[in-house]
């Protein structure tokens, strides 16, 4: 159950990442664009933190029978 949530959390900051990302997108100006890809950048952190709690979480499951 716990490791569900890790999962749950991990992917839903990955959704906020990509969607401030879309929102600064939108803008037009300099800052807006570079605020974009700052939080472009955290979603493909995000994105890799994501996937590494997902490989943990089936290893663990997989251990415990």
């Amino acid at each position: 159950m716990f490791l569900n949530l890790i999962i749950i959390a991990s992917v839903l900051v990955v959704l906020f990442t990509l969607v401030m990302g879309l929102i600064q997108l939108a803008s037009n100006s300099e800052e807006a664009r570079i605020k974009s890809n700052q939080w472009m950048w955290r979603r493909i952190y995000a994105q890799g933190g994501a996937v590494v709690i997902m490989l943990i979480a089936v290893w663990l499951k997989t251990q415990s029978g």
